[in-house]
């Protein structure tokens, strides 16, 4: 077998309560390498168009990539694929922690599950095999309680990824909590999870070694790749204050989100911020497996009403849609819906950005006291936010609309919500407003998953000046598609994308350990690939030019105030970067591959 692989999958028949491992093609790993593109590859070939997401033929999948559990620092990730019962179209979703490391160690590149348990199970992988054991007693309880009661049974030196209530009642964007404080958090494939009545997936180390195709070359890789990582001058920055560092320079230009992206700029900021979490609840620091930058901040908040004994977290992306968004500004509250989050099973952005849609709505009159069950669900109300968590995760009184997500709520409650409803194929926005980093505009239109910053992160080359003008469409297609592709290669090798390494070394560390002899040139064409079968995907389910739009806000309100006051993106600007995307990735005007372009990627 390859080096880096361990050459096996474990598929999962549900219905039947049966396991069996099947061998890895070499050819696919080639030509898909891991996480990302393993898992789109194995989900393009199994999945008939127009299946509904929670039904029992669709697929969840876990996958490692070629320097999972290496050497090769970051090596902790891997990736959920699955159709996202969010958006219908596809989701993978990147997770960090241990799980990955310890699945791959297990013996198994990939685990696949089809169908559906007759009654709630949980997935138990060691020893190169895999057992489905009855979870009845299991189901109904969080995910934090559901990890120790599997750890008990199964050992303190297992791994657990796990639903809670939000994944059992089908909630559109129920997460996977993994290793307690990490989740695979977009999309909703912890109601798939829920739907195929699996509560939780177990693994156990099998005390195995990776083996490498040049052992000796691939040390010498990961040695330097540490070296560029420990000597990145942002990186004390990150190890200091985690991913809440950026709520300050994002505030500064004025694109924090913030009351439901009505502006850019949080007058309370300085509350939520970076130094402000680490000054008042960051006890200690953390990390995923193999990695030395350390973003994890432990936290803790001793007082009521909002007393977290401990929690991986805020990350920037819940400050911003649960702080901000929602004009709260506590970072103690955002601390404790955060850990509400993280146990019942809910992904914090689509939580934080459907609960401010709830906010304007109340505050138009569209939602009333009656609807909210005498709740004040008003912007800057942190009880009623953490209220509203609750109720989400169990479809109670209006929380069954919100589960649906901001596209499912707002064809609800209508009164032209529909124009304020912020999302982009159905995937709420995450915590940038486009309006002040252009990129970031066609970066969430084109995004494979729906508004995701993680495919092309267009933010800090626009606000430190690596794309000029400030202002402008100028470079936007180029840096965007660029960015996607090389970003598919990371997310299915699979590191972290934190990590501050360029292409070479990325290329050298999955050369060294496989035995493959990847130019620049190939390595990028193999992320392209990647990114142009997930539009396949994409396309095979109906999506076209006409979804790779904005919500109306970003296209028709000009921002308010700040530094970016004024900045729109209108539907000309992004139609004039859709027209260079398009040309420059080989797609027609309608957004669709064309023959020539498939051929040249070998997908036809």
């Amino acid at each position: 077998m390859l080096g880096g692989y361990t050459g096996k999958i474990l598929k999962a028949n549900l219905t039947k309560r049966k396991t069996y491992v099947e061998k890895l093609d070499e050819e696919v790993a080639r030509k898909f390498i891991g996480g990302k593109g393993l898992g789109a590859k194995i989900l393009y070939d199994s999945l008939k168009p127009g299946i509904d997401p929670l039904s029992p033929e669709n697929l969840l999948i876990f996958a490692s990539g070629p320097l999972t559990a290496t050497l090769a620092p970051t090596s902790g990730r891997w990736a959920v694929v699955t159709k996202s019962p969010l958006t219908n179209i596809f989701l993978d979703s990147q997770v960090g922690g241990y799980f990955g490391a310890v699945m791959k160690l297990a013996g198994f590149d990939c685990i696949t599950m089809e169908g559906k348990a007759d009654s709630p199970v949980y997935l138990w992988v060691h020893d190169g095999s895999g057992e489905i054991r009855d979870a009845v007693d299991l189901w109904g309880k969080g995910c934090f309680e559901t990890e120790k009661t599997i750890k008990k049974r199964l050992g303190e030196n297992i791994r657990v990824a796990s639903i809670g209530p939000a994944g059992e009642h089908l909630i559109r964007y129920a997460c996977i909590t993994v290793d307690m404080y990490r989740q695979a958090g977009r999309g909703g494939a912890g109601s798939v999870m829920g739907s195929k009545n699996v509560k939780a997936v177990a693994v156990q180390s099998a005390s195995r070694k990776i083996e490498y195709s040049d052992h000796e070359g691939f040390k010498e890789a990961s040695k330097k790749a540490l070296k560029t990582i420990e000597e990145n001058s942002f990186i004390p920055l990150r190890r200091k204050y985690g991913t809440p560092i950026w709520v300050a320079p994002v505030n500064e230009v004025a694109i924090l989100p913030t009351r439901n992206f009505r502006t850019g700029v949080f007058e309370h900021a300085d509350d939520i911020n970076g130094e402000a979490m680490r000054s008042k609840i960051v006890v200690k620091d953390g990390t995923c497996y193999n990695c030395s930058i350390r973003c994890w901040k432990y936290t803790q908040v001793k007082s009521e009403p909002y007393r977290v004994d401990e929690l991986a977290g805020p990350e920037y992306e819940t400050i911003a849609l649960m702080g901000s968004n929602c004009g709260v500004n506590s970072i103690e509250a955002i601390a404790y819906a955060n850990l509400l989050c993280d146990d019942l099973g809910l992904d914090t952005i689509s939580t934080g950005n459907t609960i401010a849609f709830a906010m304007e709505c109340f505050e138009k009159n569209l939602l009333t006291k009656k609807d909210t069950e005498r709740l004040e669900l008003k912007f800057s109300n942190a009880d009623a936010e953490i209220e509203m968590v609750k109720k989400i995760a169990y479809r109670k009184g209006l929380g069954n609309i919100l589960a649906e997500g901001v596209r499912g709520a707002s064809k609800k409650i209508g009164g032209g919500s529909e124009k304020f409803a912020m999302h982009v194929k159905g995937m709420e926005v995450p915590g940038y407003d486009p309006r002040g980093a252009f990129g970031m505009a066609l970066a969430y239109a084109t995004s494979d998953r729906g508004a995701c910053h993680q495919r092309a992160w267009t933010v800090r080359a626009e606000i430190e000046g690596g794309l000029t003008p400030r202002y402008s469409t100028k470079g936007r297609a180029k840096f965007v598609k660029e960015t996607q592709d090389e970003r598919a290669m990371c997310f299915s090798l699979v590191l972290c994308d934190f990590a501050p390494l360029e292409v070479g070394c990325f290329m050298e560390l999955l050369n060294k350990a496989t035995g493959f002899n990847f130019t620049i040139e190939e390595y990028l064409k193999t992320g392209e690939r990647i990114w142009n079968l997930t539009r396949l995907f994409n396309v095979r389910e109906g999506i076209t030019r006409k979804d790779d739009i904005l919500p109306p806000r970003f296209m028709k309100e000009p921002l308010p105030e700040g530094v970016a006051k004024g900045q729109v993106i209108t539907k000309k600007m992004l139609d004039e970067m859709l027209d260079e995307y398009y040309t420059l990735r080989g797609w027609d005007k309608n957004g669709i591959p064309t023959k020539e372009k498939l051929k040249k990627l070998d997908l036809c």
